[in-house]
């Protein structure tokens, strides 16, 4: 077992992946825990991995409209830069709500990510500053690259909130892992025993692949194994 968040994510890094611990959700009948496979990460080789912080957006067609009938429709970005600077270690901001016609994530936002030693961001939509954010090297997921600013176009209008991504829901704490075949969602109440689970498949298969290479059919390594 683990003691604490951080042995946790990087016993999570070095032994687990997501398709693994998403196998063992089906099983517990949380078969909807995938958000959509348009999310990819911007490098290949990211995996992502800590405690979800949703973020709330909202499409809009200026930075500040003056008849608005609440303080956000007068405010740029509305409450992106709270919600940002808000963000504990560990923590995935994961933002979503809003049709995909601008970039959700940039290099700014990375670099201050960074300092806050989040996780690292799951966008529903686009990021930008491409270049940027592979050199800072902090974990990335959007529907790719995309430059136009969200600026006049989108604000966020809350967060720490539950939000649903397509018919995933992902509350505050949750577990957030993805690598380039998907991002998972691991609800809160069910993370020690999926992950603990995860950690004995993950064994299982180890097993399996040794006996594949060494000869065993598919058939006979399910019949022994009964994971493939």
């Amino acid at each position: 077992m683990w003691k604490d968040d951080d042995e946790l994510f990087a016993l999570m890094r070095t032994r687990l992946f997501p398709a693994v611990v998403g196998d063992i959700l089906d099983t517990m009948g949380l078969l909807h825990q995938f958000l959509p496979p348009a999310i990819k990460p911007v490098g290949p080789s990211m995996v992502i991995v800590g405690r979800a912080m949703p973020v709330l957006e909202s499409n809009c067609f200026s930075r500040s409209e003056p008849e608005g009938k609440t303080p956000l429709s007068r405010k740029p970005f509305g409450l992106l830069f709270e919600a940002l600077d808000d963000l504990k270690p560990h923590e995935v901001y994961v933002a979503t709500g809003c049709a995909p016609q601008f970039a959700l994530w940039g290099g700014l936002m990375t670099t201050r990510a960074l300092h806050l030693k989040a996780a690292g961001a799951v966008l529903d939509g686009y990021s930008r500053d491409t270049t940027e954010v592979l050199e800072l090297d902090l974990p990335v997921f959007s529907f790719g690259g995309y430059s136009q600013d969200q600026g006049p176009r989108g604000k966020v209008v809350d967060y720490r909130v539950s939000v649903d991504i397509q018919g995933v829901r992902v509350r505050p704490g949750d577990i957030v892992f993805g690598d380039q075949d998907g991002v998972l969602i691991i609800p809160r109440e069910a993370e020690t025993e999926a992950i603990s689970r995860a950690f004995e498949k993950a064994a299982t298969e180890n097993s399996v692949r040794l006996a594949i290479k060494n000869g065993m059919s598919t058939v006979e390594a399910f019949k022994t194994f009964g994971v493939m």
